[in-house]
């Protein structure tokens, strides 16, 4: 394997794919920002030395048995949606080749932002789930916490959620339990009752 250049790799039950180092945030908490983590707690090293053609990106997945695992999960150590023209090549290809299996992105949720169009309908009938983080309930929390480079990226990323609820069977929104308890309790309403999104409180994993 070409070193610094891990596209696909395996976590729980699932099979990852790392397209990007490019991320429009620079979040308190990521280990991009951690120079002894070597990459990720989910892989020695997810830090690319380049980014992977769409056809290698393909290659890769389809050199694993994906009926071995639930999901194919869009995530790595940059933010997707740089790459979702990609993205819907790739999972294009593997559906006329009648490849089958649960198909999820995480994302921060500013793809619109990104791309500067509404990239909600891009994920019709290719995406099962699309699991956006939260992190937290307010707009100057989420601007110390995640430092994005667009501004109103909170409430660009709350508008994502509501919109992408329309082409994605299911989206879930996540927050870590390192916030306290009623802060999780104030994303759960945003999440549930403001937005409609399935709702997820994550573990902290320390690398």
């Amino acid at each position: 394997m070409e070193k610094g250049f891990t596209i696909t790799y395996e976590y729980g039950e699932n099979l990852y794919v790392n397209t990007t180092n490019r991320c429009d945030y620079a979040c308190t908490f990521c280990l991009r920002h951690n120079p002894s983590s070597g990459g990720s707690i989910y892989n020695d090293n997810l830090w690319l030395s380049r980014e992977p053609t769409r056809q290698e990106i393909l290659d890769s997945i389809e050199g694993w048995d994906l009926s071995g695992y639930k999901q194919l999960v869009f995530c790595g150590f940059g933010e997707p949606s740089y790459r979702l023209d990609d993205i819907c090549w790739v999972i294009d290809r593997l559906k006329e080749r009648g490849k089958k299996i649960f198909t999820r992105m995480d994302t921060n949720g500013t793809g619109c932002l990104i791309h500067g169009r509404d990239v909600c309908p891009d994920f019709a009938g290719r995406f099962d789930m699309v699991s956006i983080s939260l992190n937290t309930d307010t707009a100057e929390k989420y601007n110390a916490l995640c430092r994005p480079r667009f501004q109103d990226a909170y409430e660009a990323m709350k508008d994502f959620a509501r919109e992408i609820q329309k082409y994605v069977p299911t989206v879930m929104m996540t927050v870590v339990d390192t916030i306290s308890p009623e802060e999780i309790e104030s994303c759960r309403k945003i999440c549930e009752e403001e937005i409609g999104a399935v709702y997820r409180v994550r573990e902290y994993i320390r690398d």
